[in-house]
């Protein structure tokens, strides 16, 4: 725990539910403190028992006492890296320093301040829809932009996005290019350490034509097609008939006159803000926070998992695709502005990311630096998941995945290479769940059947 503080500590934590009052200990608070210059977010867990203190620090073990307003505990890490805190209870506040010591280097302790403050309840009413028109995009998942709208979980947005050069469903220019970003959208009660559950409802073209390249991505070519086409590097304009729901080129030739294919609107970029401990990565790149993905199954009816690194989990979407191949092997697909309406919500105290549902499969994302290692990352993503909710073995894991397991690359064009591993939900109907599946545990997300 203590050593991982120079960066942003998110840590999977349940929170406590017990009773909360302005002035009582026992609860769930978020921590959040200075790291010379630096914000960081840290969950803490308290129990109160007469003078004594219980409960986790990012995750961890802490063991104090309680004198009228001083708080004091300690706490250790499986590395036996070692924390201590001192704080001053007023005003429904804990104020004070994080002492954080390095097992490997305890001659040099780091002193630290914070303010915790007990996590609201966010209540239950009924879920709004809410209407927002756009008049500033982004350029990058930072933290730091001003929220455009604050909503609750189970709430649903309406609202539009720019292409990903910028351009609006009309036509005019609003924001250099580079994938542009509508949001961020503040979800009340959203914590780090959560997950943010983000559903598509409705993804609607909102004008008639589309561009894209005759580029083919260099991890798409062999030595004698790149001479093939050394000289494609045209922008082609596609026209999307709103009535047929197909697009076509603009300006076809000869063999494709008659060339006609169905549209399915998709999202490229859904996203939550990363940690204020680094760089805030562009809205052309991805990661753990989801980003530019660019997998033509974030559509209508899918659900996405993502990680929530600050208060709020800052939701961004953006890069509307009126139709991609798998791979977006143009460099891009047929980009265009979008109408999007989804519904948000959370699961409290556990941190997933880069996990997709649609009502027939569950898909798990890779994206790496390369096909093989997103390969990788998206079978480690699968295994954990069928572990965590299916209680399988490693060994049972493996003969699921070697008859069910079905793969596809789904992004060669950027930094990230991206690979989704997808299993049906039929194939999983027959595996023995076990009763926790139930819904007993609230912080387990539920694969619905």
């Amino acid at each position: 725990m203590i050593r991982s503080i120079s960066l942003i500590l998110l840590s999977a934590l349940a929170p406590c539910g017990l009773a909360q009052s302005p002035t009582a200990l026992t609860g769930h608070w978020l921590m959040t403190g200075d790291n010379h210059g630096t914000t960081f977010y840290m969950p803490l867990d308290l129990v109160e028992k007469g003078s004594q203190l219980t409960g986790k620090i990012g995750g961890d073990a802490l063991h104090g006492e309680v004198h009228a307003q001083s708080v004091h505990f300690t706490a250790r890490d499986e590395d036996n890296n070692t924390g201590e805190v001192n704080a001053t209870l007023a005003d429904g506040k804990l104020t004070g320093t994080l002492l954080s010591t390095d097992a490997h280097n305890p001659a040099h302790s780091d002193r630290l301040t914070f303010v915790a403050v007990l996590s609201p309840r966010v209540t239950s009413g009924t879920p709004k829809r809410h209407e927002f028109v756009p008049t500033v995009f982004y350029r990058d998942y930072s933290p730091l932009h001003p929220v455009v709208l604050t909503v609750n979980p189970g709430d649903t947005i309406h609202t539009t996005t720019v292409d990903a050069g910028g351009n609006d469903e009309h036509g005019d220019k609003r924001v250099a290019g580079g994938n542009p970003q509508t949001g961020p959208f503040y979800v009340n009660g959203a914590e780090p350490g959560d997950t943010l559950v983000v559903r598509i409802v409705h993804l609607k073209l909102n004008r008639d034509w589309a561009e894209s390249d005759d580029n083919l991505d260099p991890r798409a070519l062999s030595a004698d097609l790149a001479v093939r086409m050394k000289d494609n590097h045209n922008n082609i304009k596609w026209h999307l008939d709103l009535a047929k729901g197909t697009a076509s080129p603009d300006k076809p030739g000869e063999h494709m006159r008659t060339f006609a294919i169905p549209v399915s609107p998709m999202l490229g970029c859904v996203a939550t803000a990363v940690g204020p401990g680094g760089s805030a990565p562009r809205t052309q790149d991805s990661g753990s926070f989801g980003g530019n993905m660019d997998f033509n199954g974030v559509t209508d009816g899918a659900t996405l998992y993502l990680p929530v690194s600050v208060p709020g989990a800052l939701l961004y979407v953006g890069d509307g695709h009126a139709l991609q191949g798998d791979g977006e092997l143009n460099g891009n697909a047929l980009e265009t502005s979008m109408d999007v309406e989804v519904t948000v919500d959370l699961i409290r105290g556990k941190r997933i990311h880069n996990r997709i549902e649609t009502p027939t499969e569950i898909i798990a994302m890779g994206l790496d630096g390369s096909i093989d290692d997103a390969f990788r990352d998206a079978t480690s993503n699968m295994a954990g998941w069928i572990m965590d909710q299916y209680k399988l073995t490693p060994s049972e894991t493996s003969q699921f995945l070697g008859v069910a397991a079905d793969y596809h690359v789904s992004e060669v064009a950027d930094r990230n290479a991206g690979v989704v591993l997808k299993i049906a939900k039929s194939k999983l109907s027959t595996l023995a769940a076990p009763k926790a599946m139930s819904g007993e545990d609230p912080s387990v997300p539920q694969i619905s059947r």
